[in-house]
C-alpha cells in the first residue's frame, strides 16, 4: 500500500540503501537519454526490488534483465522506460500490456493512466502478479491468464499496447484491437536481431512503423500454460 508515497509489501522492506540504489538507477536512465519526467518519477516510487526474490534486491537496481519464475525476465530498467516513453501516456489511456511477467511494467503504467489490462501465457506469473497488485493496492489494473497473441478483444478497443517480449511479426489481432489514433511498441524479430517498433493505427486502418533501435526479450509465444482463467 501507499504510505507517505512510499509503496509498502507486507514482508519486504523498501529501506534507505534501496531507495538510494532506486535514485542512482534513475539518474543512470537519465544518463541514457530517458527524459520523460513522469515515467522516472514513476520508476523512482516503484520498489522494483518487490517483482524479483527475496535475497537478490540489489540486483533489481542494476540495468540488466533478471530471471524470474516459469523461465522468463524482468526487462532491464532503461527497456522498461524506453517502451513506457514510447507509449506517451497522457493520464487518459486505456492500456493493454502483453506479458505480465513479474508485474512491474504494468505496476509503472499504473501511476501514468487510468485503465491497464494484462495478459500473462503462464498461470504462475499471473498468480504471483494478481497478488502483488493487490498488495500495493494497484487496483486499476485488471490481470489475466491467457493467450496474448489473441490480446483481448472483449476490452478492445486500447488506446495502447505495449509486448514486453519478442515477436516474429506484429499480430494481426493486436493491430485490429487498437483504438483509431492509437499504437502499438511491440520487439520485432528481424533477420539477426530484435528491434523496437511502434506501430501507430491511423484512422482508415492503416498503419505506419517506425523502428527505434535493438532490444533484446525473450520469445513472444502463442497459448497460454495452466488452466487459470481470470481472477
Amino acid at each position: 500500500m501507499f504510505i507517505n508515497g512510499l509503496v509498502m509489501v507486507k514482508g519486504r522492506r523498501d529501506n534507505y540503501k534501496l531507495k538510494g540504489l532506486r535514485l542512482h538507477m534513475v539518474k543512470h536512465l537519465m544518463h541514457l537519454g530517458i527524459d520523460d519526467v513522469k515515467v522516472l518519477q514513476a520508476m523512482l516510487e516503484i520498489p522494483r526490488h518487490y517483482f524479483v526474490e527475496s535475497g537478490f534486491e540489489e540486483w533489481a537496481y542494476k540495468d540488466q534483465a533478471f530471471p524470474i519464475a516459469s523461465d522468463q525476465t524482468i526487462s532491464r530498467p532503461y527497456t522498461v522506460a524506453l517502451q513506457t516513453s514510447l507509449l506517451k501516456l497522457t493520464g487518459s489511456e486505456k492500456v493493454l500490456e502483453i506479458g505480465t511477467g513479474s508485474g512491474y511494467q504494468a505496476s509503472i503504467l499504473s501511476l501514468l493512466t487510468q485503465k491497464i489490462y494484462t495478459i500473462e501465457r503462464h498461470d504462475t506469473l499471473f498468480k504471483q502478479s494478481h497478488k502483488l497488485f493487490q498488495q500495493l493496492e494497484l487496483f486499476n489494473i485488471r490481470n489475466y491468464h491467457g493467450d496474448g497473441y489473441k490480446g483481448l478483444p472483449k476490452r478492445a478497443p486500447f488506446d495502447r499496447i505495449i509486448v514486453t517480449a519478442g515477436a516474429q511479426e506484429v499480430p494481426g489481432a493486436l493491430v485490429d484491437q487498437l483504438a483509431p489514433s492509437g499504437w502499438m511498441v511491440i520487439p520485432v524479430q528481424s533477420i539477426d536481431k530484435q528491434e523496437m517498433l511502434v506501430v501507430e493505427k491511423k484512422q482508415r486502418g492503416t498503419t505506419q512503423v517506425t523502428q527505434y533501435g535493438e532490444c533484446e526479450f525473450v520469445p513472444f509465444l502463442e497459448g497460454k500454460v495452466g488452466r487459470l482463467e481470470h481472477q
